[in-house]
């Protein structure tokens, strides 16, 4: 189960240590009721405490990024450690998703 954290229009995902096939039906669907329920221009996916993504994940955020397109928002993804940024770049999500420039609290 993840955190998130509304405030000023900005929606943040905790992503918990593994995002998997389980979590990320679970993290959707709390994203989902809250994008349906509140205004978000911003929705930032925080990997700080997170070692595994899989292909669900990458699943996951797709279908956000579409949701906050269609609404005119935007999504960032932020301290991503070097296995989950080169599975959002091989994936192409780096391209509709901003992800942070420099490495933050390193790992």
């Amino acid at each position: 189960m993840s955190l998130i954290k509304m405030e000023n229009g900005r929606m943040t995902v905790f992503v918990p240590a593994e995002l998997d096939d389980h979590n990320a039906k679970e993290i959707r669907e709390q994203i989902d009721e809250l994008l349906d329920s509140q205004w978000v221009r911003t929705l930032i996916f925080d990997f700080k405490d997170t070692a595994f993504m899989d292909s669900s994940g990458i699943g996951m955020i797709l279908g956000r990024y579409k949701k906050m397109d269609y609404s005119g928002g935007k999504v960032e993804a932020v301290h991503l450690n070097d296995r989950i940024r080169r599975m959002m770049v091989l994936s192409g999500l780096y391209q509709v998703v901003r992800m942070e420039k420099e490495r933050e609290g390193g790992r």
